[in-house]
């Protein structure tokens, strides 16, 4: 058997007991690790803005972003990734009919309705319209 197989087939079998070594580990070795992690964060820190940079201007980046930013909202579904898609591909508001806009600023701005209290997706609508759609308003 190769030792690569081996390894794996090893690690398999002893799940628990490597977990609780590298606990231990950790435990023992906390301020070292610490400066490490703290030395190379230091020394790549303009590597990874620049990284991040990048990465928020690609589709996965921006997705991602507006995922998190709903989930900080408490906006909760069973499946974020197909509410993406169907706010991505949305053009009219859901309320009123009139043609939407990518952006932050604008009356006319794609918003994600959602009830408050529940945290519950309603529509898609624009900006004037959420603002103006009583949160108490029953689904």
């Amino acid at each position: 058997m190769a030792s690569k197989e081996y390894y794996k087939e090893y690690q398999d079998k002893n799940k628990e007991r490597i977990k609780e070594r590298k606990k231990n580990y950790y435990k023992e070795n906390k301020e070292k690790i610490g400066a490490q992690v703290k030395k190379y964060n230091e020394e790549h820190k303009e590597q990874r803005k620049e990284y991040k940079k990048e990465y928020r201007q690609t589709d996965q980046g921006k997705k991602s972003h507006r995922i998190s930013t709903w989930k900080q909202m408490q906006l909760i579904s069973e499946d974020y990734d197909k509410l993406y898609e169907l706010y991505i591909n949305t053009w009219e508001c859901d309320n009123c009919g009139i043609e939407l806009i990518e952006g932050l600023y604008g009356a006319n701005r794609r918003c994600m309705d959602h009830n408050h209290r529940t945290g519950l997706f309603r529509n898609i609508l624009c900006h004037n319209c959420n603002h103006m759609r009583p949160d108490y308003e029953s689904d």
